[in-house]
């Protein structure tokens, strides 16, 4: 049988979605795929539009295109049909089992080429080209090998210094900005950490609020607060108008709401509900309905649940590691929240050893920022913004903040001068997070 119809209809979803969503592995087999391994006319068409657009374009069509092709189609009946496809090939999830239909699949792909070829090698054999039935031979075992050697240093440094070779977001904080020579980029992963009560999540919705504002658009994940609370905290954000009272104010909030240049959608899942492929699937659902995010808030990370027997700390890495691996993926920047421990409820500033659980958490993270907020802190309306971590610049610096929790407004004043900023030694580490380093280590070894 030379058709993927022996592995059922839910494995041709799977390996359509596979081929869209993967670049990389479409480039791998785009020279030995063929439209007839797919046994209806539907997924045929798919798989050919993907490959014109890949040979033309070099990546995978979105959603968009095909709508596009969809509506050249003459025939009603073959639209309907390539629609419902469609929707089921970009609604099907990241699922455990993805790797193992792109290995089927690669390897039906090497039979059917090594199948053709022993068959052209019929006649070659009957008037003894042995040179060409040993070349056949030859590509047809080759099929499907990584093509992708990485890219070449020597030839590319135009590209790496272009003005656009690293796209980024503004936060709110000019100082910030600075740091991370614009804002956060584009696959990065941004920590903020902070004792609980702190302003986190306040910080965040402010991230995500001038994001919105700057005209982008942001997906803001919730497992703590509620969707609707949410809602009402980017209101009061918007509106200047404390969230305490914005339910009083539904005409200017409107008001504020239709000028913002950006989208927002805000989507709650209850702690412990959820993990990165949950978001990853959500993503899925939006870009399936033509929702492109610019930038992901996830309010907060360490709320995600692992299927893992490991110990807290392990579990935690392997969360932060694959949020760490989708925004790489997806290149889009994602912004996330965690605690502190005991002991930072004590000190003006929240170093990296006092996050709770594991330090391996602003390793992963390209940035890790600090909120410190101590009792006098909350009456007076001022906080501590330190950096940790900063995988683009300086880190060991604090600045000043005033921080109004009723409406998100927070400001920078001015720097604190604790320590000098440092940058990355030779080994990658920057001293500020060698430092850090040092003292976990000292806790846990009792040095």
């Amino acid at each position: 049988m030379s058709k993927l119809e022996q592995y059922g209809h839910n494995f041709q979803i799977k390996t359509l979605s596979v081929l869209i969503k993967d670049a990389e592995f479409l480039q791998q087999v785009a020279d030995i795929v063929s439209p007839d391994f797919f046994d209806n006319e539907a997924n045929k068409w798919i798989i050919s539009k993907t490959l014109e657009y890949f040979n033309e374009f070099k990546t995978t069509p979105t959603m968009e295109v095909f709508k596009v092709e969809v509506e050249k189609m003459r025939n009603e009946i073959q639209q309907i049909a390539v629609r419902e496809q469609l929707k089921e090939t970009f609604k099907s999830t990241k699922s455990p089992d993805l790797p193992f239909v792109k290995q089927t699949f690669l390897d039906f792909c090497r039979n059917q080429t090594l199948k053709s070829a022993l068959l052209s090698s019929v006649d070659l054999l009957e008037i003894g080209n042995y040179e060409d039935i040993r070349r056949l031979i030859d590509n047809a075992l080759k099929a499907g090998i990584e093509k992708n050697i990485g890219h070449d240093y020597m030839d590319e440094i135009e590209e790496r210094y272009k003005e656009e070779a690293r796209s980024t977001i503004e936060t709110p904080w000019g100082e910030i900005n600075n740091l991370l020579s614009g804002g956060i980029g584009t696959g990065d992963l941004a920590l903020l950490v902070g004792n609980p009560g702190g302003g986190k999540s306040w910080a965040l919705v402010a991230i995500g609020g001038h994001a919105v504002k700057l005209g982008y658009t942001v997906l803001h994940y919730t497992l703590e607060l509620s969707d609707f609370y949410i809602g009402q905290r980017y209101d009061a954000f918007f509106t200047e108008i404390p969230v305490n009272n914005i339910k009083i104010h539904k005409a200017q909030v409107k008001k504020e709401i239709d000028d913002l240049r950006g989208k927002l959608y805000i989507k709650q899942y209850p702690a412990g509900r959820a993990n990165v492929n949950t978001i990853l699937a959500h993503i899925d659902k939006c870009r399936g309905q033509g929702i492109e995010p610019d930038l992901i808030v996830l309010d907060y990370a360490d709320l995600l649940y692992t299927k893992n027997g490991k110990e807290k700390r392990d579990k935690l890495d392997d969360i932060y590691t694959s949020l760490r691996g989708m925004a790489t993926e997806l290149k889009i920047p994602i912004w996330t929240a965690s605690q502190s421990n005991r002991s930072a409820a004590r000190d003006n500033i929240i170093q990296g050893d006092q996050i709770a659980e594991s330090y391996s958490k602003i390793m992963i993270s390209d940035f890790a920022l600090s909120l410190s907020r101590k009792t006098d802190d909350k009456e007076n309306g001022t906080g501590r913004f330190h950096v940790m971590k900063n995988r683009y610049g300086a880190d060991g610096l604090t600045f000043n903040a005033l921080m109004d929790t009723s409406i998100g407004k927070i400001t920078f004043t001015d720097r604190v001068n604790n320590e000098e900023p440092t940058s990355p030694d030779g080994a990658g580490f920057t001293g500020n997070e060698r430092r850090n380093l040092q003292k976990a280590a000292e806790n846990i070894f009792n040095l």
